[in-house]
């Protein structure tokens, strides 16, 4: 609860210092085939200058693969559009109601989708980013690694960059093998079965020689344990294979502070997000 009113305050902070910013937003797009569905619909926020195509960030965010929604993260959208970034903010299907394949496929549509239309809100379709914190780390980057969902759209186009924010969950099956058997264990559960198998296909670690783009990678000093070894070893691996990439180990942040920072637009992960959109 006290953290829940602490990023609620940051928050509303967010917004003061972003009300006069010269930006558009279009809200509750459908992605996927249904009209009105909330779970598929997606929020964009894009500079007014439309004219001079811009680099995407779609964002996938965390919540146990079980809570959260795009409106939390307006901020977000808001402070990119204010660095000249076009900026989508995704909802996803949950647990219990979906497991992560599903899930998965829902943030692939989500990418195919923006990549056909994006270019109407002055975003370059030819240079879309993925970004996700925490679970939508996850998502972000088995989506990026595992062809079979891109593939299942018939998207056609090329993900520039990943941008990983304390990405939760890059190894399942070594998680889901170790850790405790808490509240959050079996709610865990719930996305990905108590099947080790499972677990194993779900781990983007599995795929990482299939990765082929650049990755920049964020994660906090005091975040989980599991976070930490398994970033380090994603570096590891994209680095062996001549993959560019970069980790920063955010000082004095823990894991809901790790994206909750970035609600103020001078945050240095902001900066850090920028070379790296401007280098791919």
């Amino acid at each position: 609860m006290k953290t829940r009113l602490l990023f609620m305050l940051f928050a509303f902070a967010g917004q003061i210092f972003t009300a006069a910013a010269q930006i558009k937003v279009a809200k509750d797009i459908d992605y996927g085939k249904a009209e009105g569905k909330i779970s598929n619909q997606l929020n964009i926020y894009y500079p007014e200058d439309t004219i001079a195509k811009k680099g995407v960030i779609l964002f996938i965010h965390g919540g146990s693969w079980s809570s959260g929604k795009k409106e939390t993260y307006w901020w977000l959208g808001r402070n990119l559009a204010r660095k000249g970034l076009v900026a989508v903010i995704i909802n996803y299907g949950l647990a219990p109601d979906q497991q992560y394949p599903q899930m998965a496929a829902d943030c692939a549509t989500a990418l195919d989708w923006v990549s056909q239309h994006i270019g109407s809100y002055g975003g370059n379709p030819e240079r879309i980013f993925l970004m996700g914190h925490s679970a939508g780390g996850h998502l972000a980057e088995l989506i990026n690694a595992d062809p079979q969902y891109l593939t299942a759209t018939g998207f056609k186009g090329e993900i520039k960059g990943v941008i990983l924010n304390d990405a939760f969950g890059l190894d399942m099956q070594e998680y889901l093998s170790k850790a405790e058997k808490d509240d959050n264990y079996y709610n865990f559960l719930r996305t990905f079965t108590e099947n080790p198998v499972i677990w194993t296909k779900a781990s983007p670690l599995n795929y990482v020689q299939q990765i082929k783009n650049p990755h920049l990678i964020f994660y906090g000093a005091k975040t989980y344990p599991a976070i930490q070894i398994q970033s380090e070893r994603l570096q590891k691996q994209l680095t062996a294979q001549h993959i560019p990439n970069e980790i920063h180990i955010i000082k004095g942040k823990k894991h809901v502070g790790m994206i909750s920072q970035m609600v103020f637009g001078g945050n240095q992960l902001y900066q850090k997000i920028l070379d790296f959109v401007a280098q791919y």
